[in-house]
């Protein structure tokens, strides 16, 4: 029963990955794209988190965290740099 569950999840947050990157493709604006991406770095992260509850294996939560700091370091300096033209002063 727990490997439909996480299939289902699987596939969910696939669908999700896939919808944000098309929302990057056809997006008018910067800060559209910017939020898919974000967005996108999250369901990367749930994703990873998933295998590593299907494999029994710990390195996919520290993975999951590493990318985690990495994809809120590149929003913000992302973010900075929409607003003042550049990241560092």
């Amino acid at each position: 029963m727990i490997d439909y569950a996480i299939y289902f999840a699987f596939a969910c947050f696939g669908a999700a990955i896939m919808m944000c990157l098309w929302r990057i493709i056809t997006a008018d604006g910067v800060g559209t794209r910017v939020l898919a991406l974000d967005t996108m770095v999250i369901n990367t992260i749930a994703l990873m988190i998933l295998y590593g509850l299907d494999q029994g294996t710990e390195i996919f939560f520290e993975a999951a965290m590493i990318i985690a700091m990495l994809g809120f370091v590149s929003t913000v300096a992302y973010a900075r740099f929409m607003l003042r033209g550049n990241i560092i002063e």
